[in-house]
């Protein structure tokens, strides 16, 4: 009887390490990096911005798994969509998402309505996705605080990203597997008079790759890790600065009705004498 357990023993060892060795072959064959995904917050200018995301899957991952990747795609268009943005395919293993922003502050709800839709809902929201249930979740909290200069907008971004749910632990906490071979992930700040990283807030803060003479910062997002990123910018005010320039406009008529024109004896009205 006993010999007979040690044999059952070893058998379902045995089954237990042929069922996992489908998903070890897909980690082993796929190392090169099968998901690259580039986040980008473009500032064009104080009332207009734009959140830019770029997937691009690996073709050997979309071969393996092509209908779990059509359905993640998919929810992710369904969440650009009550997000007001858009989606364009590129492929069927390559998308670019577009979402607008009018603001700082809306920028920062559209931002973390996307990656966390279950901590701020919408009235547009709806049920999740058995999909969206079963992807590892990840928090995420970027803050956008602006200062109104009268001309210029002063920006101060920090983003916090926790990506420890992406590595693959052991039942004792160690870890297997890093996926920093099957992910690239960056986050990009791009601004039309450049920015400048903060590093001195937080320990471990990333830091960027500066691009476009300042005017792009690039940061590597470590999966498995908690990712910390700041920075400044400025931006000019085009509301300030139309104001500034009816405001020189309306100086400028003043002092040539009431002081130029007057000193060059333009503009008297002569006196009528009255006929009697």
């Amino acid at each position: 009887m006993k010999e007979q357990n040690v044999k059952d023993g070893t058998g379902k060892r045995k089954k237990n390490f042929f069922f996992l060795l489908p998903f070890v072959f897909c980690l082993l064959t796929l190392v090169t990096g099968c998901v690259q995904y580039d986040v980008g917050v473009n500032f064009d200018s104080q009332t207009r911005g734009a959140i830019v995301q770029h997937i691009k899957l690996g073709e050997r991952l979309t071969s393996f798994s092509s209908d779990t990747v059509a359905d993640w795609l998919k929810s992710v268009e369904s969440r650009v969509r009550l997000l007001d943005g858009k989606t364009k395919r590129l492929s069927e293993r390559e998308v670019v998402v577009t979402i607008p922003f009018n603001n700082g502050a809306e920028l920062e709800d559209k931002f973390n309505e996307f990656y966390n839709p279950t901590i701020a809902p919408t009235a547009k929201s709806r049920a999740a996705s058995p999909l969206e249930t079963d992807l590892p979740k990840f928090e995420s909290h970027l803050r956008v605080k602006q200062n109104n200069l009268l001309l210029v907008l002063r920006n101060r971004l920090s983003l916090e990203l926790d990506l420890r749910s992406l590595s693959l632990l052991s039942s004792n906490g160690s870890l297997l597997l890093s996926p920093g071979a099957l992910l690239e992930l960056d986050f990009s700040l791009n601004t039309p008079w450049g920015a400048k990283s903060i590093e001195n807030t937080v320990p471990g803060t990333l830091v960027p790759e500066i691009y476009e003479q300042g005017k792009q910062l690039v940061w590597k997002l470590k999966p498995g890790e908690v990712n910390y990123l700041e920075a400044t910018f400025w931006i000019p005010s085009p509301v300030g600065i139309g104001a500034l320039i009816i405001a020189l406009f309306v100086a400028a008529g003043i002092a040539l009705k009431y002081q130029i024109l007057p000193a060059l004896g333009i503009g008297n009205k002569p006196q009528n004498i009255g006929q009697t």
